[in-house]
């Protein structure tokens, strides 16, 4: 698949985001017409996470998607590519750990984290599946992953418009509001080119994950994948996964409430 994210090198993806950190929040809850905070919340109760557990929280950026779980009394730490979003998420909230790292190779020991979530953030990286890997490696035996991305709307008519919205009228509404307009450009299109809910899910299992679903937020824009790391996976469980997996991934258990 020609995925957008593959036409920019990462120092260039990372330079976009810092341009954008200082308003990147605020933009996002006018561009999603105020579902953002609704789909996050969703994430954080997938996540299941409770006190005395440790929280790994991807492409965290500002912090924003990290600050439940601070607020819960949880151990999480945010980490991000870009260090113009991890400056602004650290000036506001000081008591929240950031750390820069590249989600392809993460900068932590092997079963270091009870859960892992990554929200908005996997489709911009230029090696997704080795991503998906490196999350398993740092997640705990019997631990837990939740990813939240946008994904293809199921209804065709409803496909249609909202690809529409995001070729024609976010590129707009980006201009009158954001500092670098051309980074939203780039985000939609990395959203029309994202797999869809099921692509995603074979990728999860492909690499070593189980027990995997997912669930359709307003109509498939959004999709909550879930899945949990073996009680007795290895460091090495995601590279002999993809060895052995072959041919389709059944359809998966969707659940749209």
């Amino acid at each position: 698949m020609n995925r957008a994210s593959l036409d920019k090198r990462p120092d260039e993806v990372a330079t976009m985001f810092d341009d954008v950190a200082p308003k990147y929040d605020v933009v996002n809850d006018v561009l999603s017409l105020g579902q953002t905070r609704r789909w996050r919340k969703v994430v954080v109760e997938a996540m299941e996470a409770t006190r005395g557990q440790r929280v790994l929280d991807l492409a965290a950026g500002t912090g924003t998607s990290s600050e439940p779980y601070a607020d819960a009394g949880i151990d999480v730490v945010a980490c991000d590519f870009s260090l113009g979003m991890l400056k602004v998420g650290k000036r506001r909230r000081p008591d929240i750990d950031f750390i820069a790292g590249d989600a392809t190779n993460l900068p932590f020991a092997d079963d270091t984290f009870d859960a892992t979530t990554i929200s908005f953030g996997l489709r911009n990286v230029n090696e997704p599946k080795k991503a998906l890997q490196e999350m398993l490696r740092v997640t705990k035996p019997g631990g837990r992953l939740v990813i939240a991305e946008f994904s293809q709307p199921v209804v065709p008519l409803w496909r249609t418009m909202y690809t529409e919205y995001l070729m024609r009228a976010l590129p707009p509404v980006a201009r009158k509001v954001a500092s670098n307009p051309d980074a939203y450009v780039y985000l939609a299109e990395s959203i029309r080119a994202w797999p869809d809910q099921d692509h995603l899910a074979a990728w999860l299992e492909e690499t070593g994950w189980e027990k995997v679903t997912y669930r359709n937020l307003s109509g498939g824009i959004v999709a909550v994948h879930r899945a949990f790391k073996a009680p007795d996976s290895t460091p090495d469980g995601a590279a002999a996964a993809i060895a052995a997996h072959k041919g389709p991934v059944a359809k998966l258990r969707r659940n749209t409430r």
